[in-house]
């Protein structure tokens, strides 16, 4: 059985430079990860994307469901 955590946990391991997603998602092969920018990035702050269900990497935005969950996982 996989061990699940909250938000926090996720974020946690966001910034320990790993990836999750949740159980609850859909979509195999889904996860979120933490982008830092480099100095040759145009971003300048860092952000969360999406690598989505058809191979996409996406801006993500965490939902009210999302922060209050307790299905987040580290994603393989």
């Amino acid at each position: 059985m996989t061990n699940t955590f909250g938000f926090a946990g996720a974020l946690h391991a966001l910034k320990q430079g790993g990836k999750v997603c949740r159980t609850g998602w859909n979509g195999r092969g889904m996860y979120i990860e933490l982008q830092t920018p480099t100095e040759t990035s145009k971003m300048t702050r860092p952000y969360i994307f999406m690598k989505t269900v058809d191979e996409q990497l996406v801006p993500w935005v965490a939902s009210q469901t999302d922060l209050l969950a307790e299905d987040w996982i580290v994603a393989e």
